[in-house]
């Protein structure tokens, strides 16, 4: 009965002293400083083709303005890139790291949050004393004498020894009335917003390196079968010009210019080997695995990747919403804003509340009394008066800090879409590219049969067949190439629109149709292929 009646004495107590200070938060709604106006960002109206505009024949793939899937990479159907590009994720060591300054700039944003609240603190001690009987003695000789009395103390008096029993509830709390702590909260935030963006710039970042890798790992590959087979026909070639010369109808010069060729093409493999090799290990490393982990798994299944034949990248005004360096700009826009206001706020009065309530007693056993009760409570103000102009100086630096993250930020969207646009025309001339290459190759090796057919009948040389043999090999080999190098623009170009990632976008565009609407349409409107 008596704890009851005890906690509810302390609990009204402590009704009326914190009265005071929710009284005083309401007052923090005032905020001094610039309020935040997010940007517009500039978009283009549509994805520029360069193809239909400037006349040329048009791409087997083309870009439409679809919403797209962030898996971007499952477009090229192929199972194993699918499987590297899910590992990234977990096994990536630069993600990690990332994901690891994530975790301490939230951290920090937590620690920044704290000042919004009172800080409560429980405290307990217990001392036992002894004080100095002599020094007691001479304090009541003198206040006897000023008081005109005859008081004496015996020598003999000494104090007893003293337990003296403390416990309180501290609370301190810093009234935002001018929105400093708010605005300090807000910068942590938007710092801990750009580290997230980076983080997520990490991770597109080695998504595309992955692509970038594997196709370029492909793309060689197929180069190597066309050496290996080149080696094969020259090895034949060879062995038809050694007959031809043993039966005196070509001179030695023949065969040495075949050996010759059939030399380079070995030295040709030689160097592409060791680039295949390379890209295997670049790989690995994207994965943290060891070099030469993934030798049997990268050789199985050695095509390119076919692109699709249609390729969504979203509509243009959402570009600024998915990069992630573009909303990393955006979140240190917000935190030089606030961080203004921070400064601003450091010119006015700084009030804070401190308060306390406990129990003081010389017995344990008067511990739970209320007559035992101790507490002080009560504001205090702190106003800057002169600083030498440090506090001026803070604030034209982060004005100036401001400025130049708004230049930042529209320095970053027209570099994106500047990205955007070099991506898109590389992309479309490349397929125009591959387009004559294939033609090339077809009529290089239409020759190379006809060189070859008539040289065994005797009725041309051999520097008419080896030439003819060189440039069908070098057809195929820029065919490989650009196939690759048309997988790896595409794969850019998802890189440049910020990795196909979207978040809280509708499911209608704002056209107002749904992606199967507008695919539907697309696919009506695209070219024959």
């Amino acid at each position: 009965m008596k704890f009851a009646q005890l906690h509810y004495q302390v609990g009204r107590h402590m009704r009326k002293t914190l009265l005071p200070m929710v009284s005083l938060c309401a007052l923090s709604a005032c905020m001094v400083g610039p309020k935040y106006h997010a940007p517009k960002p500039w978009s283009p109206s549509h994805y520029d083709t360069h193809a239909r505009e400037n006349g040329k024949t048009s791409p087997q793939s083309v870009v439409t303005e679809l919403p797209f899937d962030d898996e971007w990479w499952k477009s090229f159907k192929d199972p194993e890139l699918a499987s590297l590009e899910e590992r990234i994720a977990t096994q990536n060591l630069d993600l990690q790291l990332a994901t690891a300054n994530l975790a301490q700039s939230r951290a920090e944003m937590m620690i920044a949050g704290a000042e919004r609240f009172p800080m409560l603190s429980a405290q307990g001690t217990y001392a036992r004393a002894q004080n100095s009987s002599r020094q007691l003695r001479r304090i009541i000789r003198r206040i006897s004498k000023k008081t005109g009395g005859m008081a004496e103390v015996p020598r003999d008096a000494t104090i007893p020894l003293l337990n003296q029993w403390d416990y309180s509830i501290d609370a301190t709390y810093e009234v935002d009335l001018w929105g400093r702590v708010a605005r300090q909260y807000q910068a942590s935030k938007a710092l801990m917003e750009m580290t997230e963006e980076e983080r997520r710039s990490v991770l597109i970042a080695q998504q595309a390196d992955m692509a970038r890798d594997y196709l370029q790992l492909r793309g060689d590959q197929k180069r190597m079968r066309v050496l290996t087979a080149s080696h094969k026909t020259l090895s034949d070639l060879l062995d038809l010009t050694q007959n031809r010369y043993k039966s005196g109808l070509v001179t030695e010069l023949d065969v040495d210019s075949v050996q010759s060729r059939l030399h380079q093409v070995d030295a040709q493999m030689a160097q592409l080997s060791q680039s295949v090799a390379q890209e295997k290990n670049a790989i690995a490393y994207l994965l943290g695995a060891p070099p030469k982990s993934l030798e049997q798994e990268l050789e199985k299944g050695q095509d390119i990747p076919v692109v699709p034949p249609f390729v969504p990248a979203g509509l243009p005004s959402e570009l600024a919403h998915r990069r992630p360096d573009v909303r990393e700009a955006e979140a240190r826009l917000r935190e030089t804003v606030a961080e203004v206001g921070e400064a601003t706020a450091d010119f006015y009065p700084k009030v804070t509340i401190n308060a306390d309530f406990g129990f003081q007693t010389l017995s344990f056993k008067d511990l739970g009394f209320w007559g035992s009760r101790a507490w002080n409570v009560g504001p205090s103000v702190s106003l800057p008066i002169f600083q030498g102009g440090r506090l001026t100086g803070q604030l034209k630096l982060k004005k100036a800090a401001q400025k130049a993250a708004a230049i930042s930020y529209r320095q970053t969207v027209l570099k994106s879409w500047h990205e955007v646009d070099n991506v898109l025309q590389n992309y479309h001339d490349e397929q125009n590219r591959r387009q004559g290459l294939y033609q090339s190759v077809h009529d290089s090796q239409r020759s190379f049969d006809l060189a070859l057919n008539q040289y065994r009948s005797g009725l041309s040389t051999y520097l008419d067949v080896l030439n003819a043999q060189i440039q069908v090999q070098q057809g195929q080999m820029d065919l490989a190439s650009s196939d690759a190098k048309v997988a790896v623009d595409l794969a850019r170009l998802y890189n440049a629109l910020g990795g196909g990632w979207q978040e809280d976008l509708p499911d209608e565009t704002q056209s107002g149709q749904s992606p199967r609407q507008m695919l539907a349409e697309a696919v009506q409107t695209a070219p024959a292929h």
